[in-house]
């Protein structure tokens, strides 16, 4: 078995990465074996992982979502999910787990009810044809602060 299943059916700390658009999975890789935590790479297509027993590549259907429900299905108290998708966050923290996203910021159960908001009034912005920018680029800062917050949430859940 590998370790990151025998960790989900034992209830252990274990990572969930939303892989497909990730931009701190060698981070990700970084923290994990050296706290020694099992992490899934999820996505669609593919990624290289480290040959080690606590990296699982997880290829799902291309289907829609279907990363995302196989990441909420294996969320829960002793998880840490990595994501930008503000709706799979709220899914992960519905089940318990923590949730961080790239650039380090953490989805909380008393933010996610803004975000989901300000995601729906920014669609109905582009669907309307009014022009709205994107997300600022991913800088420096935000791998450091991802870093730091994934270290925090790891060593939080391991007390």
């Amino acid at each position: 078995m590998h370790s990151f299943d025998a960790a989900t059916q034992a209830g252990s700390l274990r990572i969930l990465v939303d892989a497909d658009a990730c931009p701190v999975k060698d981070e990700v890789y970084k923290v994990a074996l050296r706290r020694r935590v099992p992490v899934a790479i999820v996505s669609n297509t593919p990624f290289r992982v480290p040959l080690d027993q606590l990296v699982r590549r997880v290829v799902v259907s291309d289907g829609f979502d279907a990363a995302d429900d196989w990441i909420a299905e294996h969320a829960g108290p002793r998880a840490v999910a990595i994501t930008a998708d503000i709706l799979l966050a709220d899914r992960c923290l519905k089940a318990g787990a923590a949730v961080i996203a790239p650039n380090g910021k953490p989805f909380t159960t008393a933010s996610i009810g803004g975000a989901i908001a300000t995601r729906a009034i920014m669609a109905d912005l582009r669907a309307g044809g009014d022009v709205v920018g994107g997300p600022p680029p991913f800088a420096r800062t935000d791998r450091s602060r991802f870093l730091s917050a994934l270290d925090e949430v790891l060593a939080r859940l391991a007390r």
